[in-house]
């Protein structure tokens, strides 16, 4: 399994009303992010502040300067649902993520472990 690339594709798959915050997260975004919390509308995340209509794509997926890379404007308070992708192999396969290599295939069960290692700190209670 390769690192990220931050090629952005879970970001732009899932970033266009795939996604939750749980109501501990949305409290935190009130109380300490309101730029955030702008964009949460009756529990749903992404939602255009002035339309009240799901975005087609995450507010905080920015491309990188001159680069192929993307980032999150928002990564030290993003959802959980985002730190804890992915969480299954197959959840990459189906997603088409470039850190998958043609071994991760052949192999899916020591792939799932080096993904779970990998994962680890991100799959950890943050607050």
């Amino acid at each position: 399994m390769k690192d990220c690339n931050q090629c952005g594709k879970c970001c732009q798959i899932y970033g266009d009303g795939g996604l939750s915050a749980t109501p501990a997260e949305i409290r935190y975004w009130q109380d300490n992010r309101p730029e955030i919390a702008r964009f949460v509308q009756a529990g749903r995340i992404w939602i255009d502040p002035e339309t009240g209509d799901a975005l087609t794509a995450c507010p905080w997926l920015k491309q990188l300067p001159n680069q192929k890379k993307y980032g999150c404007s928002i990564y030290a308070d993003r959802p959980d649902d985002c730190r804890q992708y992915p969480v299954l192999v197959s959840d990459m396969i189906r997603d088409g993520c470039e850190m998958i290599e043609p071994i991760d295939l052949r192999r899916p069960k020591v792939a799932q472990s080096k993904l779970d290692q990998l994962m680890i700190d991100s799959r950890a209670v943050h607050r």
